[in-house]
């Protein structure tokens, strides 16, 4: 616990999101207020938001919660940008957004994710930076509760919102698919948004809709499966074994193409709290937001985002563990026991290594799969704060939040997300060239650089397309690598969930 201290009052001039007007502490007098000091890029960050809904919806006439948003990464800076987040991570409250750090700083806030906790009277009371804990937030909310009712300085009345997605319904064909993925089978696009995986000819005709649409973590059939934001997925084309990662549900899927299943193959639905190394049966192991997937014969290679790791799943034993990676957030390279990452969010492989889009630090990296197994910075800068938008070589390179990276005749294709450019790495020399948009955000289709893009955030190859998720445009992209021609991808027979009748296979 702190001292009271009077909570320093909001800016009004500045932007709000899920509210019609700004908020201020002062008409929020008697209420339990909490802050959240948050970034989207983070996360950390993404992680608490299942405790503040919980929270909201439990104490709803009495707790308000707000989200600040202080941005780390300049394209978080944009208003627009923390809107699409908003409805991305389908946020109920109401969000400021925190220009220049003004608010973080009267705060003394110092790490995302901060809650601050203020008590009906306006004051302060306490603080938690990280995760936090349910249960002690749930324990001290209710005791403000209890001793502001007995004060008579409690108000019990539940704030009326406008928020973002009932401006914006989310009834696009595809919402924030996060990755794609080409295969002989056809296009399989891991519909975020919509909690779905599609399934789709190269001539666009729907395959198969493998899931109902809505949040959940349930196995069976295509039409009663449910994932929860699922992300990367990989092909097993001998077995038709579609593995995906279904990272809100901190779980493994396996969709088995030829019986029309889904089951849990990993995790147990719970978020794990154990960063340390460590191994254990699959299904009774918990995950940490794995974000996307690579398979070499029998491994399942796992970028774990949530706990700055690479880790390895045994598909004839079933065993799961630490690949790489001590759990520290920042950028260690070395033995595999010493190396450390930073929120990875993309993996593919040569066979030799597997090459790692290590987002929060902004660089690729290289870990061997063959002896010597090693980790290796294949270029941007390694810092967690060093991220920019500079072609060259290695260190001097600077990305920002790459989400997605896929292996290609000697080349890695790159998704420089919050840069909204595709680049082209030569893993050996480390060497770095945007050959794919602009820099600015767009829907705009062409040839190389005369091209637009929205937070693009998943890569796949296949024979001379280059398939890209671009995440924020709902879209898929298609690349022709002979001309660098960029078209989009329109699929007539795809709707969003309960818009319209699926297509039935």
């Amino acid at each position: 616990m702190i001292p009271r201290v009077r909570a320093p009052e909001l800016p009004q001039n500045y932007p709000w999101l899920n509210v019609d007007k700004p908020l201020s502490l002062r008409e929020l007098r008697g209420r339990v207020v909490i802050l959240d000091f948050w970034t989207y890029c983070c996360i950390n960050c993404l992680h608490i938001l299942p405790t503040l809904k919980y929270l909201e919806q439990k104490y709803k006439d009495r707790l308000t919660v707000i989200g600040v948003h202080s941005a780390k990464f300049d394209n978080e800076k944009e208003t627009e940008n923390i809107r699409q987040a908003i409805l991305r991570y389908d946020i109920e409250h109401p969000v400021l957004v925190d220009s220049g750090f003004r608010v973080w700083q009267e705060y003394a806030v110092r790490a995302w994710p901060t809650l601050m906790i203020i008590d009906p009277q306006g004051y302060v009371i306490s603080y938690v930076s990280g995760e936090g804990d349910r249960k002690v937030l749930d324990e001290l909310i209710q005791k403000l509760v209890s001793q502001h009712q007995e004060k008579g300085t409690i108000n019990l009345q539940e704030l009326n919102l406008t928020l973002e997605k009932q401006r914006e319904p989310l009834i696009t064909p595809l919402a924030f698919p996060g990755k794609v993925l080409a295969t002989q089978a056809g296009l399989f696009i891991a519909d975020s948004g919509h909690h779905r995986i599609v399934m789709s000819s190269f001539d666009r005709e729907i395959i198969n809709l493998i899931g109902t649409g809505q949040s959940g973590l349930t196995d069976g059939s295509f039409s009663e499966a449910q994932f929860f934001a699922p992300q990367g997925m990989v092909f097993d084309q001998q077995n038709q074994i579609l593995y995906v990662a279904d990272t809100e549900n901190h779980a493994l899927r396996r969709v088995d193409l030829k019986n029309k299943v889904v089951e849990t193959i990993a995790g147990t639905g719970e978020q794990s709290r154990n960063i340390r190394p460590h191994s254990g049966s699959a299904r009774k192991t918990a995950l940490n937001s794995p974000w996307d997937l690579q398979l070499c014969e029998n491994s399942l290679y796992i970028a774990m985002a949530g706990s700055h790791q690479i880790w390895e799943m045994d598909l004839e034993t079933s065993m799961v563990q630490t690949y790489a990676g001590t759990g520290a957030e920042a950028c260690v390279d070395g033995a595999l026991t010493e190396s450390t990452f930073a929120q990875p969010s993309g993996i593919t492989t040569d066979g030799q290594e597997l090459y790692i889009a290590d987002s929060e630090v902004s660089s690729i990296r290289g870990v061997g799969v063959v002896e010597p197994r090693q980790v290796r910075t294949v270029c941007g800068s390694g810092d967690l704060f060093g991220f920019g938008d500079v072609d060259g070589q290695g260190f001097d390179v600077r990305l920002q939040h790459c989400l997605g990276v896929e292996y290609t005749q000697n080349q890695l294709w790159v998704a420089d997300t919050y840069n909204h450019k595709i680049k082209l790495v030569n893993p050996h020399t480390g060497d770095c060239q945007t050959l794919l948009g602009d820099g600015s955000v767009g829907l705009q289709d062409g040839e190389g650089k005369n091209t637009r893009f929205s937070e693009p955030s998943g890569l796949s190859v296949m024979g001379s397309d280059l398939f890209i998720a671009d995440t924020n445009n709902h879209a898929i992209r298609r690349v022709n690598l002979d001309t660098l021609t960029v078209t989009t991808l329109k699929f007539p027979k795809l709707c969003a969930p309960d818009v319209c009748v699926p297509h039935e296979s």
